[in-house]
């Protein structure tokens, strides 16, 4: 193989493992950190109008929160406001049948962004796993482009 391939090659291997090494590690804290901190909800799955949206394999969800206490409107007004968004970190190939639309789901969210929100520990089935693999993908791409790079230099 060339140099100049083996050098690209690898340069574009390592950078590519290495953010994706960052992106799941950044999503892996975001989801337990709104699980352990986050406040707890149940959501409704909602029916999607868009083919685009349909083939997503994360769930359309409905879910209403209050207002934060110390904010503006503390008192007996306060108003809830309904939230829609999709849950972080759910990437089967396809929507399970759990999550037909009107079906409920616990959730947990963000109360200062109620639009980041996860599912529940009990409403994820092998997300430990799918973590694992995507972060096997980032090591092996990083160790593949090192290989290409230690290759080119000698």
């Amino acid at each position: 193989m060339d140099t100049t391939t083996a050098t690209v090659g690898g340069l574009l291997l390592a950078l590519f493992g290495g953010v994706l090494l960052l992106w799941c590690a950044a999503e892996v804290r975001l989801r337990h950190r709104v699980r352990r901190v986050g406040v707890s909800a149940v959501a409704t799955v909602v029916a999607e109008n868009d083919a685009h949206g349909q083939l997503d394999s994360a769930p359309l969800l409905s879910f209403s929160v209050r207002p934060p206490a110390d904010g503006p409107g503390t008192g007996a007004g306060r108003i809830a406001e309904l939230v829609l968004t999709r849950p972080r970190g759910h990437t089967p190939l396809r929507r399970p049948e759990r999550f037909a639309p009107g079906a409920s789901v616990r959730i947990c969210y963000d109360p200062h962004r109620p639009s980041r929100a996860v599912l529940a520990a009990g409403e994820v089935g092998r997300a430990a796993v799918t973590d694992l693999l995507w972060s096997a993908l980032a090591v092996s791409c990083l160790v593949a482009g090192a290989g290409l790079l230690a290759a080119a230099g000698n």
